[in-house]
């Protein structure tokens, strides 16, 4: 991430240098319009002051969400078993040795991810649910403001962060897809997939797109 010569209000430098020193690939472009998008939701007059992340890693993109959040008095949850994607399993591309647990002999994300929520001062607005995005889907039970999903990239793992969070997004809120690529030769296509399924069900429309980040509002029940 580069730094901006100006930031937004509700963004501190101190925590974007807390967010650009997180492990963790999210453009600041993108992030920043994230921040934006996350921001709308949440301050509209209906909202109920909660929004969800599915898929924490280190907490690079939870910085921006939680500062917009904490900015407007919401609260942030945020989602993930901290195991790592597929890409993050010894062997692949985006493997990193320091993040493995010695006594587990796995990836464990959750320390880091900590740290940064430490570091940033978000410890009373972001709340950390390590569980799998099916299993916290399943024991959630109230509307949001907006819904960030930015998890697995496998069709299974993007499938399931849809159908498992979309239902939550309140009339008028959000949901927020990373990684979305059209043109199959840009990046994989799970995230695109379920773009098109949450825009085919005539329960969202799209409102914003930022790089990869598209931004939906919900317009009907259903």
């Amino acid at each position: 991430m580069d730094s901006p010569t100006t930031l937004p209000s509700t963004l501190s430098r101190e925590r974007l240098d807390v967010a650009q020193a997180a492990p963790g690939f999210l453009p600041l472009d993108e992030a920043l319009a994230l921040h934006e998008a996350a921001g709308t939701f949440v301050a509209q007059p209906d909202s109920v002051g909660i929004g969800v992340e599915v898929g924490t890693y280190c907490g690079k993109s939870t910085v921006f969400l939680g500062a917009v959040s904490e900015a407007h008095g919401a609260l942030l949850a945020t989602v993930d078993h901290h195991r790592g994607s597929e890409e993050h399993q010894p062997g692949w591309e985006y493997h990193d040795e320091s993040l493995v647990d010695p006594h587990a002999g796995t990836l464990d994300t959750s320390a880091r991810f900590r740290r940064t929520i430490f570091d940033a001062g978000l410890e009373d607005t972001v709340i950390g649910i390590i569980a799998s995005s099916t299993m916290g889907a399943r024991m959630w039970g109230r509307e949001v403001d907006f819904v960030f999903i930015d998890g697995g990239h496998s069709m299974a793992a993007a499938q399931n962060d849809f159908d498992g969070w979309s239902p939550w997004v309140r009339i008028g809120g959000g949901l927020l897809i990373h990684d979305v690529f059209p043109d199959p030769a840009d990046g994989g296509r799970p995230p695109y997939e379920i773009y098109r399924q949450a825009l085919d069900s005539g329960l969202f429309e799209e409102v914003a797109a930022h790089g990869s980040l598209r931004v939906l509002q919900r317009v009907a029940a259903g």
